[in-house]
């Protein structure tokens, strides 16, 4: 009996690290896909609507699973199914195999080249991009990344939820998503294809945070509640 619980043991913590792998792929991919696909295949200019309805209802499956199955309620019933030290990881290898599929399924959007800085306005918009990789880095920083992957619980080493008011935490409430927002739309060159997937995916996460955060107080209580107080920001400081 003790080999068998090894071997479940160690399974688990491979399945988390591959999660763990497969979120960094993902990531991977997508930097590819936005500097590389995005804006560079041509698309017919009357395709204009079900391109964008067949992209918004892409875009919606991916969001569906990341905003739903990040609620409380919904986690406890996946746990009836799956060890409870597994939920994170099978929502991680999930989100991560679906934000692949978007990238890889986005049909192109019409419109060619909306804009592109020269000179200095470009130099200005890669400070922008360099900017968001920077704030979401230090806002990654902050947070339990192994936590987030879901490997301490595959260990069974997950710790009492904490609010730390650091970094840019002091600013915003989601930094992360701000990140987000400054790289995707600080391209120095925009096609109607890339402003579309910017604003999908932005507008998305501002719909997801009311859930998100209703979800945090839920689970953390008060401290979530004095925290909301105390940075008023959302998203965007004196903005929202």
């Amino acid at each position: 009996m003790p080999a068998s619980l090894t071997v479940r043991s160690s399974a688990a913590r491979a399945f988390a690290w591959g999660g763990s792998v497969m979120f960094v792929a993902s990531l991977a991919w997508f930097v590819y896909f936005y500097y590389a696909i995005l804006g560079h295949r041509a698309a017919p200019r009357d395709a204009l609507i079900p391109r964008l309805a067949s992209d918004v209802l892409l875009f919606t499956a991916f969001a569906g699973h990341h905003s739903i199955f990040a609620r409380q309620g919904v986690k406890q019933r996946v746990t009836r199914w799956i060890p409870a030290s597994l939920e994170r990881s099978v929502y991680v290898w999930i989100a991560s195999i679906l934000f692949v599929i978007v990238c890889a399924a986005w049909r192109p959007i019409p419109g060619g080249e909306l804009y592109e800085l020269m000179s200095w306005g470009a130099w200005l918009a890669r400070g922008v991009q360099a900017l968001g990789l920077l704030l979401t880095a230090r806002a990654a920083g902050v947070l339990d990344t192994l936590e987030l992957a879901g490997i301490r619980q595959a260990r069974h080493d997950a710790r009492a939820q904490h609010i730390l008011i650091v970094g840019p935490y002091r600013w915003v409430r989601h930094p992360l998503y701000l990140g987000w927002m400054l790289f995707v739309f600080g391209a120095s060159t925009m096609s109607a294809d890339r402003f579309a997937f910017a604003t999908m995916s932005s507008a998305y996460l501002l719909m997801a945070i009311p859930w998100e955060e209703r979800s945090l107080v839920a689970s953390v209580g008060e401290p979530y509640r004095e925290y909301k107080r105390l940075v008023r920001w959302r998203v965007v400081p004196y903005v929202y």
